[in-house]
């Protein structure tokens, strides 16, 4: 089995957000970027599934400029076979990424693509749900648990009632959930071989999918500041000001 495991260049979570002066977008300048967590959750999931035995293949994809090589190369050292970097400065909408992605998906043919149910930059939440749509695949999506089996994949998946399993015919597009599993960390002896590993690129221009983005960024604006708290004399003064001044209860 192939599993296709599609990765994102994101700001390291650790990191604090800066936004640029003039409100323009987020400022990256010497900023650490890292593999968006969910998706370093989807590259163990793949991991786990080929020391089951269960894969034989695991190719991670990453779109955007040459910089993102270094989250496909963090892959390749977390067990990855190979790498695919689809090159592009522009800036992509979620069907954009979802177009470009049938595209390898097409020419792969992988039985199981596993990818982060959403970037924690965007927090779109979109790109695993279309690329099942466009490649006519069933989806699995949040998922806390992922067993294959005799030509399916049964997905565990949190819902507000509990749990729901879902069986799915492979190939199958999954989206992962933090609850999956733990992802590890590189070894020194892993990412000196990671530099060895093959990365295909491509050229997103060549691919057959437009391009220009039809969403426009108007303003980004950091979080408002949080006020201290007040001290209160009695309970009575408490609910006056969560009635008038919070306006939380009526």
């Amino acid at each position: 089995m192939k599993i296709l495991v599609p990765i994102k260049r994101a700001i390291d979570y650790n990191v604090k957000v800066r936004v640029k002066p003039d409100n323009s977008d987020v400022d990256l300048t010497n900023v650490k970027m890292a593999i968006n967590p969910f998706c370093e959750i989807a590259v163990e999931e793949a991991i786990r599934l080929k020391e089951k035995g269960v894969a034989t293949e695991i190719v991670v994809v990453s779109i955007g400029a040459k910089a993102v090589q270094e989250q496909i190369r963090t892959g390749l050292a977390l067990g990855a076979d190979r790498g695919i970097h689809i090159e592009t400065d522009a800036k992509l909408d979620s069907l954009q990424i979802a177009k470009l992605l049938q595209k390898v998906v097409d020419e792969e043919a992988p039985e199981l693509v596993i990818l982060g149910k959403q970037a924690i930059d965007s927090d779109n939440n979109q790109t695993g749900q279309m690329l099942a749509a466009l490649t006519g695949m069933p989806q699995g999506t949040f998922a806390s648990e992922v067993l294959v089996a005799d030509g399916k994949v049964n997905v565990t998946r949190e819902i507000d009632g509990g749990l729901q399993t879902v069986a799915l015919d492979l190939p199958a597009v999954v989206t992962t959930d933090l609850r999956l599993n733990e992802p590890r960390y590189a070894s020194l002896p892993n990412i000196m071989k990671a530099k060895r590993k093959p990365i295909d690129v491509k050229n997103a221009a060549d691919m057959g999918v437009e391009l220009a983005s039809k969403v426009a960024l108007l303003k980004v604006t950091p979080p408002a500041q949080r006020e201290g708290g007040v001290t209160v004399a009695s309970v009575d003064e408490l609910v006056e000001k969560l009635k008038n001044e919070a306006k939380v209860i009526a």
